[in-house]
């Protein structure tokens, strides 16, 4: 088996990794990279490989950076199967051609203002075409996908329909049976909504994930409160509060608790807006696999028929107009919308209508990318530009790492301990991590008793099994 770091390699974002095995070309993920708009271009357009020669690619799940770069390209030429588990096939659906329409939409308005702006990387029609070429697998079925390679899906328990993937290989060439297991993002223990990761079968290969691999969330426990808190405050003062959120997951996952301070009254009556038409999309996908959720989320809302992600005062908004309007109301409210690294979408409206006023809170809930606009806030930059303007940063930044769907350093490390108790790994792989993160946490893993750890760089390659 030959291995090719083609994204993703010590850097968050445009997760891309490609296996050759007994003559057949395997992508593992093809997302979309993101950050400096410059910098993501050249990595979106030139590949490290050529789409017309993959005869498959598996999807761990449908976030952009995993799943966003499909339809460009099947409009290069790829036109083999696309698998993942069914929940992914649904959610893709809307994810890929929200995309396309945002990538339009942008243009349209950069080019308006006389700004410079890259071409769309494929189009709504290029979205559609991919998601002909799904194949959706349950959970923990095994299928052959090619002479010597069974692929078999794991939850994990990242967003919904995440998967880990496990391949068992039957490797002609050299004679030698082996397996290998590619985490995709991997889930946080005790969130609510999914269940928590599951464990791998025994695997002597791993790419892994390290996002978080130096680094420590806060208690999930403590989240309500802590949102709570940032509300009332805000409220008391006349400000809204803009939440910067993915539309899968995250956004249902923060009107998740939304709903229950609101229930509890432990924040005010004030109004609440959903502004993503992809959120209200991939909301009805989350009503349709119930199977995905925990047990507790179906033990308090399912059965009880009630609705976790509709609730008094919130109000979903699809159209630009309804959208447009939110400017124009007072008083203080909130404001959900994507995208998540506030890089593109309504959310970049949204900063720059209320990013100057100080009674206004943004709430950063998720990861933010190197070069993104959501980590030059992280960062505390005073000064921010938005469809290429100076805006001055006065409204309160609040960093709720406590919300990440993402595996910390203890949850990455208890896992891999586990796994390798049942049966020891050969060679563990760390991508989807800055480089920083991702040393630093290879580093970890060799003080812990791994020896055989690697930290790939873009474009590296590795035969397997190793001579």
């Amino acid at each position: 088996m030959h291995i090719k770091f083609c994204g993703a390699a010590r850097e968050v974002t445009g997760s891309r990794h490609l296996l050759t095995i007994n003559g057949k070309k395997i992508l593992l993920d093809c997302g979309m990279a993101q950050g400096s708009r410059k910098e993501s271009c050249e990595k979106n357009e030139k590949l490290m490989f050529d789409p017309k020669e993959i005869d498959m690619i598996i999807i761990s799940h449908a976030h952009i950076d995993h799943s966003g770069i499909l339809p460009y390209v099947v409009k290069r030429g790829f036109n083999g199967p696309i698998y993942s588990t069914k929940a992914t096939q649904d959610l893709a659906s809307y994810m890929l051609m929200d995309s396309a329409m945002i990538q339009e939409k942008e243009a349209e308005y950069l080019a308006k203002k006389g700004k410079a702006c890259a071409a769309p990387l494929y189009s709504v029609e290029d979205a559609e075409k991919t998601q002909t070429l799904f194949k959706g697998i349950p959970y923990r079925k095994t299928i052959n996908i090619s002479e010597g390679v069974d692929l078999t899906f794991y939850d994990a328990g990242h967003i919904l329909g995440s998967a880990q993937v496990y391949l068992q290989i039957d490797d002609k060439e050299t004679g030698k049976k082996y397996t290998l297991g590619f985490t995709g993002d991997l889930g946080r223990k005790g969130l609510p909504l999914l269940p928590d990761p599951e464990m791998l079968p025994p695997t002597d290969y791993l790419l892994s994930e390290s996002t978080y691999g130096n680094r420590f969330h806060a208690a999930i426990q403590t989240v309500e409160q802590d949102l709570a808190d940032i509300i009332n405050r805000t409220a008391r003062r006349g400000g809204r509060i803009i939440i910067p959120a993915f539309a899968l997951e995250r956004t249902q996952e923060i009107v998740y608790h939304l709903n229950i301070l609101w229930k509890e009254k432990r924040i005010p009556e004030l109004p609440i807006y959903v502004d993503s038409p992809l959120s209200v999309n991939v909301t009805e996908v989350f009503k349709k696999h119930l199977d995905c959720f925990d047990s507790a989320t179906n033990e308090e809302f399912i059965k009880h028929g009630d609705n976790p992600f509709g609730f008094g005062r919130l109000i979903y908004t699809k159209s630009v107009e309804e959208s447009k309007h939110l400017n124009e109301l007072n008083g203080p409210m909130i404001i959900i919308s994507s995208s998540g690294m506030c890089e593109h979408g309504r959310i970049l409206h949204h900063l720059k209508n209320n990013i100057e006023n100080s009674h206004n809170t943004v709430i950063l809930v998720g990861y933010q990318a190197a070069n993104t606009l959501g980590r030059k806030l992280l960062d505390g930059e005073k000064k921010v530009n938005i469809f290429g303007d100076p805006y001055d940063v006065k409204a309160e930044i609040i960093v709720m790492d406590a919300f990440s769907a993402h595996a910390d350093r203890s949850d990455l490390l208890d896992y891999m301990k586990k796994l390798n108790d049942v049966q020891p790994m050969k060679k563990i792989f760390l991508v989807h991590g800055e480089e920083g993160q991702g040393l630093d946490f290879e580093g970890f893993l060799r003080e812990s008793g791994f020896t055989n750890v690697e930290v790939p760089s873009p474009g590296q390659e590795f035969e397997l099994p190793e001579k």
